[in-house]
């Protein structure tokens, strides 16, 4: 019989409806009912993709003697961590506090009020590589607390107020040119000169840092920062990280090559990855660079689109039980489908051996050298991902997350109009209208949808940063005011809601109250919610001339200037933004009728590689507009308008002078 995970919206959740665990879903209910039967909670936390999330369950959940065991001494409570990013940060401190480690699927026991008192990752049904079984560990706890249950409640008490201590991030300071400069020079230090990327296995594609190695390059000229960048970039690209045949990137690589992937691919990770190529591509004319950003933006739209506008969050790791099970190859499967001389000739350019370089004598497919014959590369890969696609597919997780779909948005946006590509724009604008009418309820964003409902859980700061992020760049795409308006709704909740006298915070002031308020200033795979929120305050002042927004960008960075200095592998998406606000940000308002004198300004105006630069384009004081306001067209032409940290040159109509302009102001 399907437990109370089946009214759930989270796919995570829908997958244990059939576990014979009693589950219950976060929310005070569990809590109250741990209360009454005065036992600790069993808080399980994972995601939809998570390859070890389904083996555990597998192994233990669907288990009918450990359900059992769980069932008669806790109250269990299963957590979709993409839903409740919040839950998952308090618990994930708590974890990596008392176990020097942290991941999923995470298995949290505490107090009836929440309190942390033992954390563990993965357990084995058995015990195996120094871990105890699962139900050994059920058996521990369930004694303990039974018999010195004051222990285990001064245990979660103090570890409570261990992990709610915030972290000293110093005194805040202006984010310099020095520090920025600095930061390439560390980074430099842990380049991998051999594979790139930066330190060793496992690898994950370091996004928001190589967006900040560009912006540095565009601001200084460092070929340092340009090489570190464009080489991480191809060597992503020809791996096995990077599907050869469809597009799309993995979670990361579980070597120092890029070989071998952890097979899930994540919205966030393409839509960040989508935006570097592009601006790669932008910056240095790399063909194969604007092939891996069409390839990918082609990925998002049709295997991560809805049918509700938006993007789902990811595609499995597994299929059928099996990780990898729809991507790898061997020879003899590549002869099956191409012949002997095609399949031959495939197994030499993808790198598909009979020793193998994944498991069973597979491969994952990788492009290490360039083809002296593109057109039988063309034709071998289409007939390759055509046998693919009758192969079991993985499973997709299709819950529509905010944040990440802010990422897709800016991604999709700046794609269409910097390529013409304007069935992206066109995706990007589907998306950004299902948030604007689903997520976004009574002036308060909603963390996920599903199936165009939306989720009853809250948005955290990232939500708002990110998608902030996206509807700025889609006004500047479609040159509609209503996404700037959004974007400043979103921020004005930022400053009302997730700063006080303590400094930032990543859940509202009125949000559900946990153990403790969560704030972490790093990335992750995504970029940090303060940062994400000070990049779209910096382009919001841009955009629409407000030194308020733009203050609030500047003392958001100035509180993260240590961490820059210090952990610049933590903090590439402020180190991104603080290249923004060095360049002024750059503002470029092309104003005239449609037509090529107004296209051709406005594709100098989006080959600017100026750090943060933000370009609209439009009639004459179009409507919601503010850079196109009182920006007259000039002679009877179109006319560009340059404007740089408060100052404006004279309006140019032809493309020299527009990119003279840029250069120079």
């Amino acid at each position: 019989m399907p437990n109370r995970l089946a009214g759930a919206t989270s796919p995570y959740l829908l997958q244990h409806a059939d576990n014979p665990v009693d589950w219950w879903e976060w929310g005070p209910e569990a809590f109250e009912e741990a209360r009454r039967l005065s036992r600790p909670l069993l808080i399980s936390v994972g995601y939809a993709a998570c390859h070890w999330c389904h083996v555990m369950a597998h192994e233990s959940f669907e288990d009918e003697a450990t359900a059992a065991q769980m069932n008669a001494s806790f109250v269990c409570v299963k957590v979709d961590r993409e839903e409740r990013p919040d839950v998952d940060s308090v618990y994930m401190t708590a974890t990596q506090a008392m176990t020097g480690h942290g991941g999923w699927p995470m298995t949290v026991f505490t107090t009836p009020d929440g309190k942390p008192f033992y954390c563990g990752t993965y357990f084995p049904p058995r015990p195996a590589h120094g871990m105890p079984a699962f139900r050994q560990v059920l058996a521990a706890v369930e004694d303990a607390w039974a018999n010195r249950r004051a222990d285990l409640e001064t245990a979660g008490t103090k570890i409570a107020g261990a992990i709610s201590s915030r972290l000293d991030l110093g005194a805040p300071a202006p984010l310099s040119a020095e520090v920025l400069d600095s930061a390439v020079r560390t980074l430099g230090s842990s380049y991998d000169e051999t594979a790139a990327g930066f330190g060793g296995a496992p690898k994950f594609p370091p996004s928001m840092l190589l967006e900040f190695l560009l912006r540095n390059h565009a601001r200084t000229g460092d070929a340092e920062a340009l090489r570190m960048a464009r080489g991480t970039l191809e060597a992503m690209a020809r791996g096995g990280i990077y599907d050869q045949l469809a597009g799309g990137f993995a979670r990361y690589s579980v070597d120092a090559g890029w070989v071998v992937p952890h097979f899930e691919k994540m919205l966030y990770d393409n839509a960040l990855l989508l935006r570097v190529y592009l601006h790669l591509w932008r910056t240095t004319g790399d063909e194969w660079a604007r092939r891996v950003a069409d390839e990918t933006a082609g990925f998002l739209i049709r295997d991560l689109g809805t049918p509700e506008g938006g993007f789902a969050s990811a595609l499995d790791a597994d299929t059928d039980g099996v990780e990898g099970l729809t991507y790898v190859w061997t020879p003899d499967q590549l002869t099956e489908v191409l012949g002997p001389d095609d399949g031959r000739w495939a197994a030499d350019q993808f790198e598909v051996t009979d020793r193998g370089t994944f498991e069973h004598g597979t491969s994952t497919l990788q492009w290490l050298h360039d083809s002296d014959d593109p057109a039988r590369l063309a034709t071998v890969k289409e007939r390759l991902l055509a046998a693919r696609a009758r192969r079991p597919q993985p499973a997709r997780d299709d819950k529509v997350v905010t944040a990440w779909n802010g990422l897709a948005i800016a991604a999709l946006a700046e794609h269409g109009v910097l390529t013409g590509a304007d069935g992206s724009v066109a995706a990007a604008r589907r998306a950004a209208e299902l948030l604007a009418g689903t997520h976004w309820v009574d002036g308060r964003l909603r963390r996920a949808s599903r199936n165009g409902v939306a989720g009853r859980y809250a948005g955290v700061l990232e939500d708002y940063g990110d998608l902030a992020e996206g509807l700025l760049a889609l006004h500047q795409a479609t040159g509609e005011g209503r996404w700037l308006e959004l974007a400043g709704d979103l921020l004005d909740v930022v400053a009302e809601q997730f700063i006080d006298v303590e400094g930032w915070h990543d859940t509202a002031a009125d949000a559900e109250a946990l153990v403790h308020r969560p704030f972490d200033p790093a990335d992750g795979p995504t970029p940090a919610g303060i940062a994400a929120a000070a990049g779209a305050a910096v382009g919001y002042a841009a955009l629409a001339g407000s030194p308020r927004h733009r203050e609030l960008g500047e003392a958001a960075l100035a509180s993260l200037t240590r961490l820059v200095a210090q952990a610049p592998r933590a903090a590439g998406w402020a180190a991104a933004v603080g290249e923004a606000l060095l360049a002024g940000p750059l503002e470029v308002a092309v104003s005239g009728p449609a037509g090529p004198e107004r296209d051709a300004l406005a594709a100098a105006a989006r080959a600017a590689t100026s750090p943060g630069a933000v370009v609209v384009v439009g009639e004459p004081d179009a409507l919601g507009v503010p850079l196109l306001a009182d920006r007259p067209v000039q002679a009877g032409r179109a006319a560009a308008y340059v404007c740089r940290g408060f100052v404006c040159s004279a309006p140019v109509t032809d493309v020299s002078a527009l990119s003279a302009a840029m250069a120079a102001s």
